[in-house]
């Protein structure tokens, strides 16, 4: 028998309380946690961005599939067992009902957040980086489906601008197309993900949460639909310039082609690889960006 929404969709005591409270709440996604970090990192770093929202006056909900609900705030146990679990999904749009009727543990994209985080009545999202258009595009047509679901969730993603491994460029172009708005924070430089900036101008630049709010706030008076970018820069004593990642990037993408990586496999392979061609540098500055975007998805949440 089909489940009902409110069989499905299970949201945790504090953020219900913290919700119905109008208290902020910022969303998380948990494909980090199982694609983009090793044991233990990954656990404390999702522990640590939880305890940095709280910090904040905010109340953390981590996204994922498990037991056959979508869990909208994970307990202390949950994150730990999702952490450890080895065989878990990595869930976009198009296959989150079916991890859900399969009763498969899985992890949610960028995409798949916004659409739990729609459902459950929450506004701000905080990431690591957002998916795009790849390299090689015209190739091979790998175009993430984080882009699309900015036309169908009203979710502010917080992010710091979208990974390096991607193509920069198409991606603000594909934005632009969707009329997407992308906001850098305190910058006329869109940044991208391990570096503070990707060589590109921003589309527009606010400068305070508050800013942000009234921003998201304006949009809603005028009905426009859908989310927005907010592209947070790496902290500066966390970068990695891009003129030193340039040559592993391409280094790290020719031999996922080389052994036939592709689809939703890319992403954590080469994540990975250069995690391993910095020696683990790449791991720091992903765990401090995480941190740094929580606070500002945390501020924006309260200032709403």
């Amino acid at each position: 028998m089909t489940k009902s929404l409110s069989q499905l969709l299970q949201i945790s005591k504090p953020v219900a309380a913290a919700l119905a409270a109008g208290k902020p709440v910022v969303a998380l996604e948990s494909t980090i946690i199982t694609h983009g970090m090793p044991w233990p990192q990954n656990l404390e770093t999702a522990q640590a961005v939880e305890q940095t929202i709280m910090d904040e006056g905010a109340v953390p909900a981590t996204i994922a599939v498990m037991d056959g609900t979508i869990r909208v705030g994970l307990s202390s146990d949950d994150l730990t067992r999702l952490a450890k679990l080895d065989d878990v999904r990595k869930l976009s749009r198009a296959d989150l009902a079916h991890a859900l009727v399969l009763e498969q543990p899985g992890s949610t994209t960028v995409a798949a957040t916004m659409l739990c985080s729609q459902l459950a009545g929450i506004k701000v999202f905080a990431t690591g980086g957002l998916g795009g258009v790849h390299r090689g595009v015209s190739e091979t047509m790998d175009i993430s489906a984080d882009l699309g679901e900015f036309l169908k969730s009203s979710v502010t993603v917080v992010c710091a601008g979208a990974k390096a491994i991607l193509d920069v460029p198409k991606t603000l172009e594909w934005l632009e197309t969707l009329g997407v708005p992308v906001l850098s924070y305190g910058t006329d430089n869109f940044p991208a993900f391990w570096s503070r900036d990707s060589g590109l101008a921003s589309p527009l630049r606010l400068d305070t949460p508050e800013q942000i709010a009234d921003f998201i706030r304006t949009r809603a008076v005028l009905g426009q639909e859908g989310g927005l970018v907010v592209a947070n820069p790496v902290p500066a004593e966390a970068e990695i310039d891009r003129t030193d990642l340039e040559p592993l990037i391409s280094q790290a993408l020719a031999e996922a082609s080389a052994a036939g990586i592709g689809g939703k496999e890319v992403t954590p392979y080469l994540l990975q690889r250069i995690f391993e061609l910095t020696d683990g540098r790449s791991l720091e500055t992903n765990i401090a960006l995480v941190k740094n975007n929580a606070v500002l998805a945390a501020k924006i949440a309260a200032a709403l």
